[in-house]
């Protein structure tokens, strides 16, 4: 992940009293995974590619220290813990390179790989999140869903390329201020990059894909295994 994606990041996509539904709801899987883990080993270790100590407010603090859960968050830039309970590790996502194999119980990753870069990276970003832990849930949102979460415009992601950069050079679209360059326009346009269904389970086949839905229209994708 590129330091870019990594500020842009710091805003999250999904703060709306919406978005904190769903978050809400997915948490349920990801307590699931964790009560799994604690019944086996007596604790979980959990890395969180591109997460953040905020993210994990789903989670009541009594919850996580009953399970004796322990967090590793992994951005390209550097930050403190306020909390025991988390470690902060400076690492490119697509190559963690200071975590052995299996070194975690699970891998955990929320809206992160669309931000990872080209198609290449997002391989590598998969590769890692199978080769850190047996067990894995990532979540990203869905190509065809109509509204685009980052720059909060319908339709916004299906428009040219040259489209979408000359309204990022114009003006501020949802969480991305207006860019004052071409260049700085088309890299804030390239920074974003969501899967599709298809995409989504080749970089993860040996996952269970979860469609998150709003009325008729699939939001999010979830994979999870284990």
């Amino acid at each position: 992940m590129t330091v870019e994606a990594a500020s842009a990041m710091v805003a999250r996509p999904e703060q709306s009293t919406l978005g904190q539904k769903f978050r809400m709801r997915r948490s349920a899987h990801i307590r699931r995974m964790i009560d799994t883990i604690h019944a086996e080993k007596g604790s979980c270790r959990i890395i969180d590619l591109g997460g953040t100590e905020h993210y994990w407010r789903l989670f009541e603090t009594s919850y996580l220290a009953s399970k004796n859960v322990s967090i590793t968050l992994v951005n390209p830039l550097p930050d403190a813990s306020v909390s025991h309970m988390f470690t902060h590790l400076q690492a490119d996502a697509c190559d963690v390179a200071q975590a052995p194999d299996n070194s975690y119980d699970l891998v955990h990753s929320n809206s992160t790989v669309e931000h990872v870069g080209d198609w290449s990276r997002m391989k590598a970003f998969a590769g890692e999140i199978r080769r850190l832990a047996p067990r894995y849930y990532i979540q990203t949102p869905y190509f065809w869903f109509p509204y685009e979460p980052h720059f909060r415009l319908p339709f916004f992601h299906w428009l040219p390329r040259s489209t979408r950069v000359h309204l990022q050079h114009r003006f501020t679209l949802g969480h991305r201020q207006r860019r004052k360059t071409i260049d700085e326009a088309v890299l804030s346009i390239e920074e974003v990059r969501l899967l599709d269904l298809a995409q989504f389970r080749f970089l993860f086949p040996d996952a269970r894909i979860i469609k998150e839905r709003v009325f008729p229209f699939t939001k999010s994708l979830i994979a999870t295994k284990g």
